[in-house]
């Protein structure tokens, strides 16, 4: 560049509050991964993903929401890797809530799949730190008891095997278990009878 072609430059620079110091390296401009349960090589900008939107599971006769909310915690992985649910009405009153994230990020839980019946809402988790990669968690939620509470502790504390579910009628959930403790390679399905179920549990606190 010619260094009466540079002055310009220069000037416009100052003018606009910028230096060639100021100025976005080429790697920073790739696009940033704000979804997919992913892992970071290096942190992303900590203002990164703030338009990243919940995901939201309307009961089947719209009078209830169950939303899935990503919590920001770490920056060496994407947002999603920890979820909030929170249950609310059609006009926006929280009914309750539960938060699986933790405290760097590396210790909670993501939602991977979740489902409607009439009265329930179920999903299943992962662990966000990759920590016994062979369990799912599921969690229940009563439309009648506003609870959500641990399916294994209505399988006798036995652990979810399977992040897949269905319900078998409207109240009739049919997962999967193993068949003896530790027999990881041997998955079984158990159906529980979610309504009996949420009956038989203790009071919460």
């Amino acid at each position: 560049m010619r260094l009466g072609m540079r002055f310009p430059l220069l000037i416009w620079l100052a003018i606009a509050g910028l230096s060639s110091a100021t100025l976005v390296p080429a790697p920073a401009l790739a696009e940033v991964v704000c979804s997919g349960h992913r892992l970071l090589s290096s942190p992303r900008p900590e203002s990164s993903c703030s338009s990243l939107k919940p995901r939201i599971y309307p009961s089947p006769d719209g009078a209830l929401r169950a939303l899935v909310l990503p919590v920001d915690v770490s920056l060496y992985a994407t947002p999603d890797m920890e979820s909030r649910v929170v249950i609310r009405t059609s006009n926006g009153d929280t009914v309750t809530s539960k938060d699986y994230s933790s405290p760097r990020g590396t210790n909670g839980y993501y939602v991977v799949n979740a489902k409607w019946s009439p009265q329930f809402f179920l999903y299943s988790m992962s662990s966000s730190g990759g920590h016994s990669p062979w369990s799912f968690p599921m969690m229940a939620y009563s439309r009648e008891k506003k609870r959500i509470a641990p399916f294994s502790d209505m399988i006798d504390g036995k652990p979810t095997l399977s992040a897949d579910f269905h319900f078998d009628g409207a109240h009739r959930l049919v997962a999967e278990t193993w068949k003896a403790p530790g027999s990881l390679d041997h998955k079984v399905p158990v159906t529980v009878d979610l309504e009996d179920a949420f009956g038989k549990l203790p009071a919460s606190d």
